[in-house]
């Protein structure tokens, strides 16, 4: 029987750090500049070419079991378009995509477009978010990157990775979030559920989000990556949780490296 899906799937911004910033936090030091300078994002390194057999063969084993589990699987933010989806992402930093879903119907109404959002009071936006946390961060973000959108693009958001990851507070994952469930671009999100499970199941050995990205690439067909994903997402959430993965009811445990080593 499948399990059931779980709407708490979220996606972290990806240059949230300091818990300094969240509800009743104070404002960091920013040099008297409302919007700091953004430093140049560096270029990814190449992925590994290939993959060795057996990892072939363990993925051709897990994605049907998936499938099975989590045939419904989605995107689990409300929006309407690609600059909600935006927006909602920054959002859902250390929160649960059920309050960003709680909070972004009266944000949406009153901020309709990137313009909206670029010309807004910085104090009524971040009250408009308190409740998400990180308000004082992910406000700022909001408003940098929607500047950036009505001055630079229209109002639009770009349908290009290399675009996106040069905005304030936008990073390969939530890159990747906006172009395969807006744009239906695939891409790999690897969130903490997605690194933790993935090393768990032996897909990587790395550490390192984007190394772990481009392992999942060779291993993953493309056309399941989007998919893959929030299937990923919602076993980490129910059965292979951080601190006490439930390795006893998992189904993926045959394939699973860390699953066999319980046994």
């Amino acid at each position: 029987m499948p399990f059931p899906l779980n709407s708490n799937a979220n996606f972290d911004i990806d240059d949230i750090k300091s818990p300094s910033d969240a509800v009743g936090g104070r404002k960091p030091k920013n040099n008297g500049e409302e919007h700091p300078a953004m430093p140049p994002k560096k270029n990814p390194a190449p992925p590994d070419k290939g993959s060795a057999p057996e990892d072939r063969q363990k993925i051709r084993a897990i994605l049907p079991r998936l499938d099975e589990l989590y045939p419904e699987a989605h995107c689990s933010l409300d929006f309407r378009n690609s600059l909600q989806l935006l927006v909602s992402t920054i959002l859902s930093a250390q929160c649960t995509d059920a309050r960003v879903n709680q909070v972004t119907p009266s944000l949406f109404r009153k901020y309709s477009d990137a313009r909206a959002f670029a010309e807004a009071s910085l104090d009524e936006l971040e009250e408009a978010i308190r409740s998400t946390g990180f308000f004082r961060n992910k406000a700022r973000s909001i408003q940098a990157c929607c500047r950036i959108l009505h001055e630079r693009f229209g109002g639009e958001v770009p349908a290009s990775l290399e675009a996106l990851v040069q905005l304030p507070g936008i990073g390969r994952k939530t890159a990747n979030v906006i172009l395969g469930n807006s744009f239906g671009i695939p891409g790999i999100v690897v969130d903490t559920h997605v690194g933790r499970v993935t090393q768990r199941l032996g897909l990587t050995k790395h550490k390192d989000p984007e190394k772990i990205e481009f392992d999942l690439m060779a291993l993953v067909p493309k056309d399941r990556w989007v998919k893959f994903c929030h299937q990923i997402i919602l076993h980490g959430r129910q059965i292979c949780q951080a601190r006490k993965p439930r390795c006893e009811i998992c189904p993926l445990r045959p394939h699973c490296d860390y699953g066999q080593q319980q046994a």
